[in-house]
């Protein structure tokens, strides 16, 4: 595998983050400030630079490199893959207009059924991020390969705006873009963990209504009103102040928990928008963290990816959270630093912080949406 990475920044050209050799046929990841993935000639400056390129771009929270983190700024970086291959497919979820109703399950589904099956070793998704119900597209992802086939990958972000979020395949960025890479090649291997670093506060609670990804009721009671009363002073600052606190919410057996961020309150209905699906009588706890905590996760998901690995990694794609990069806040490239450590300078550094992230749970195979955590995908040949 051979990569080459660079950088620009608002009004600046580009700068190689490492040494420009010649690529064949590269995979190119470009992750980066949505409005400058908005400039008409985006697709066409990458190009000129890997003419034979396979171009793919996702709008970030931020863009994550070996060299540094950065809010207004794009980062390329482009694989050579030499002993394996990849095979990239799209869907859009805006196809028949922003007023027609999303089947995210579906879109799913047919995304990762574009796929050829054999040889098919891992699947990077990078989704639209404003949209798309998360859950349901997970669940119609591990739909097309019986669950058993390892997907990781990101929903785009818009950086604390929650605007909108753009992702394409050789072309200029687009709303509603979904984009599969698969991977194949038996000289593949890849491994992947996420962990959070948040601590469950307060009672635990049953959900007694919800519908989809919105939140009614804890316990018989207003979910907002809830969530108001443990904000305190910090209930001033909603729907921002929500990504602070997201809430724990237990798998049915108890072992597992998926972590889910509170997008936006509807004050009328009392009620909460969350980043995935909430269903009636699971339960769920408020979470908080400090920066400390959230470093140390991101430590800890390095060690887990790597632990088992039979050959050290190439490539490594960091999937982080808008909610803990805003508790970072100065301290953001900390937990990259803490992945760097772990993973070693040879493994070149490619990464977002996203409106969700999406792997498996530890041993599992299907895929979930996730909030709030840092997922790492160790990539070599």
């Amino acid at each position: 595998m051979k990569t080459v990475q660079l950088k620009k920044h608002k009004n600046s050209d580009w700068k190689y983050l490492s040494e420009n050799i010649s690529l064949k046929a590269p995979l190119v990841l470009v992750f980066g400030n949505r409005y400058l993935l908005e400039d008409e000639g985006i697709y066409e400056e990458v190009k000129d630079i890997f003419k034979d390129g396979h171009i793919v771009f996702g709008s970030a929270c931020g863009d994550i490199s070996s060299e540094s983190i950065d809010d207004e700024s794009i980062t390329i970086t482009a694989i050579e893959f030499e002993k394996s291959s990849f095979v990239i497919k799209t869907s859009n979820v805006l196809s028949e207009g922003l007023d027609a109703k999303i089947d995210s399950f579906a879109i799913g589904k047919e995304l990762i059924s574009q796929l050829p099956e054999e040889g098919l070793k891992h699947v990077f998704v990078l989704s639209e991020g404003s949209f798309v119900n998360g859950s349901q597209l997970a669940k119609g992802m591990n739909a097309a390969t019986d669950n058993n086939l390892l997907i990781t990958g990101a929903l785009c972000g818009d950086d604390a705006r929650f605007e909108k979020t753009i992702s394409s395949y050789n072309e200029n960025p687009k709303q509603g873009e979904m984009v599969a890479i698969g991977l194949y090649g038996e000289s593949l291997e890849v491994t992947f963990s996420i962990n959070g670093g948040w601590t469950p506060f307060g009672p635990e609670r049953v959900v007694t209504k919800s519908e989809g990804n919105i939140l009614y009721e804890l316990d018989n009671l207003p979910a907002l009103d809830l969530y108001k009363k443990y904000l305190g002073e910090k209930a001033k600052e909603l729907p921002g102040a929500a990504l602070l606190y997201p809430m724990n919410v237990k798998s049915d057996d108890g072992n597992d928990y998926i972590v889910r961020t509170i997008l936006n309150i509807d004050e009328e209905e009392n009620s909460m928008i969350l980043a995935g699906d909430i269903f009636e009588e699971s339960r769920v706890q408020l979470m908080m963290t400090h920066v400390d905590n959230i470093v140390n996760a991101a430590e800890k998901a390095a060690i887990s990816a790597s632990e088992f690995r039979k050959k050290k990694a190439e490539l490594a794609i960091l999937v982080s959270c808008i909610g803990r990069k805003l508790v970072l806040d100065q301290r953001v490239e900390e937990e990259v630093e803490e992945v760097m450590e772990v993973v070693g300078d040879a493994t070149t550094i490619t990464g977002l912080y996203s409106y969700g992230e999406i792997a498996p749970l530890a041993g599992e195979s299907k895929c979930h949406l996730h909030n709030q955590t840092m997922t790492i995908t160790l990539i070599s040949e």
